[in-house]
């Protein structure tokens, strides 16, 4: 597939391939303005189109995590076909070489692979926010600036949240893109325990939580009432499988109303929301493993039913999780009652809006041979509207979905076998390559949330419980605080993020007073809270 553009951008682009072989940006601009200007005539249009040629790599080094298929989930196939997709956009072939780390200890990875020597870093990474914001202004992650601003991908209008990009500039350059809204999590129970434990009516403030928590508990459901995957999490919005104990308070720097910023951990808001989870800890309601947990284990947990309230993803998810305990087996569960319905939650009055994360972000390293050419290459392609938009919503057909004929039995062989029949022509997804017990819903773009659309009508339908879920939580959100970086920030933050980590589980878990907590944290970051606080009040 060749690559056209309108001549009024031919120096800009052609700029910019000199830029990645070493040229300056303003070298690059006055010598190809020049020459342009000399080869248009007065006849000639700006609506010429011009090919240019752009000097795409052969191979890319593309580092991710767990939201993409791993290596058991068919990523092999999902590579295979993503390099038909890139290859068919350059003309040429072109070579993946995925790293996908565990993907609970995804940014431990990330950290100790951009601390070691460049020749070892990935072309592409995916970023949290925070990360994304850091690694921007430690010189780790290419400028693209110049590219999106000129890339068909912006100009093709298919972009419909071009805001979230907009959010992304740091001092008025681009690092990265992301190509979905970060989405949030909202608190689900299981309708199956407000019945046993006879809980009619949803809670609506802390109190009437905590009551629901306590009549869990006195029915004798589950182990726990509550299980969370960590108390305080590594990125941001850090507050999010917890809200409810969490409420205003946040650990991270923000902004207050009149535009002052603070150090959120020292605030009386989060001494509030130690003494809650403190609460929730000493009383049984909050599963202990939680420390300890990972997103993966709490799943198990829920599906096993030995929890009935479970904060997590809104939209897609919610689909997921029942479609998981629809397939479990019915006879020594709760959800043998014949019901396997989630409520989902709407905040309760002193959280009053749950927390969308600012999305992740994929980021071009400036260890990419041309990282120019790289961005346009995986940019382009990942949001296509086409074919390799598909593959990172959906994933291969054939191995992830199809649209063909046929009857899909999930847990063949167990008293939870069923078989989900589906017509010509309607879009399914097939059945989960390793664990059989379910049926694929997305790959790492999930559809509620895209930035941009695809071109055509795919026949992939929402489920309306997923919808419903989505729904809730865009009326009922907010966008978490921005992630601010500066020279400062970048030397300290993320040492003191893991520390306040490790004092709040220490608080929670009775290790350490929350004076004694606060105490140590001050005498080992007071200077740095301080120094932060005036880089960012200036």
């Amino acid at each position: 597939m060749k690559k056209k553009i309108l001549s009024l951008l031919l120096a800009t682009t052609m700029a910019l391939s000199l830029v990645a072989c070493g040229g300056t940006t303003e070298e690059a601009t006055t010598t190809e303005t020049e020459t342009t200007e000399t080869e248009v005539t007065e006849t000639e249009t700006t609506e010429v189109e011009t090919e240019v040629a752009m000097e795409y790599p052969d191979s890319i080094k593309v580092m991710f995590d767990g939201t993409v298929f791993t290596e058991a989930n068919g990523r092999a196939e999902f590579e295979a076909s993503l390099e038909g997709v890139m290859s068919e956009y350059a003309g040429k072939p072109i070579d993946i070489e995925i790293i996908q780390p565990d993907h609970s200890g995804y940014y431990d990875s990330i950290s100790q692979t951009f601390t070691g020597d460049a020749s070892t870093w990935p072309d592409v990474v995916l970023l949290g926010a925070a990360y994304y914001s850091s690694y921007a202004t430690q010189g780790v992650l290419a400028d693209i600036t110049s590219w999106w601003e000129n890339s068909s991908l912006k100009s093709s209008g298919r972009v419909v949240s071009e805001a979230l990009i907009d959010a992304l500039y740091i001092d008025g350059s681009l690092y990265g893109i992301s190509p979905a809204r970060g989405n949030g999590c909202v608190t689900y129970v299981k309708q199956a325990w407000l019945d046993a434990a006879g809980v009619s009516s949803l809670p609506t403030n802390y109190a009437e939580y905590t009551a629901m928590l306590q009549a869990f508990q006195d029915a004798g459901l589950g182990e726990y009432p509550l299980s969370s995957a960590g108390i305080m999490n590594a990125e941001a919005p850090y507050v999010n499988y917890l809200p409810e104990f969490f409420q205003d308070a946040y650990p991270d720097f923000y902004q207050e109303a009149d535009g002052t910023w603070v150090d959120g951990f020292t605030q009386d808001s989060m001494v509030a929301a130690l003494d809650r989870l403190i609460e929730a800890y000493d009383n049984g309601w909050l599963d202990p493993e939680s420390i300890t947990n990972d997103t993966k284990a709490v799943r198990e947990k829920y599906f096993a039913d030995k929890q009935g309230v479970f904060t997590y993803w809104a939209g897609t998810w919610r689909y997921t999780l029942e479609s998981n305990l629809e397939s479990k087996s019915q006879e020594d569960l709760p959800i043998s009652f014949g019901n396997t319905t989630l409520v989902v939650l709407e905040p309760i009055a002193e959280v009053d809006k749950y927390i969308e994360r600012q999305a992740t972000v994929w980021g071009v390293t400036t260890a990419a041979e041309n990282p120019v050419a790289v961005a346009d290459l995986f940019y382009s392609t990942m949001l296509d509207g086409a074919d390799g938009q598909i593959l990172w919503s959906y994933g291969v057909e054939g191995t992830h979905w199809s649209t063909a004929a046929e009857v899909l039995i999930t847990n063949p062989g167990t008293d939870s076998e069923k078989a989900n029949e589906f017509a010509e022509g309607q879009f399914h997804g097939l059945v989960n390559i390793e664990t059989g017990s379910s049926l694929y819903t997305k790959n790492h773009i999930d559809k509620l949330l895209a930035i941009a659309d695809l071109t055509e009508d795919f026949g992939a339908s929402i489920d309306p419980r997923a919808e419903a879920s989505m729904e809730m939580f865009n009326q009922n959100s907010r966008i978490a605080p921005v992630i601010v970086s500066n020279d400062v920030m970048s030397k300290y933050n993320s040492e003191m993020l893991s520390t306040k980590q490790q004092l709040i589980t220490q608080v929670v878990t009775g290790e350490l007073s929350i004076d004694d907590a606060m105490a140590m944290y001050n005498d080992q970051y007071g200077a740095q809270v301080e120094e932060i606080l005036a880089s960012l009040n200036q």
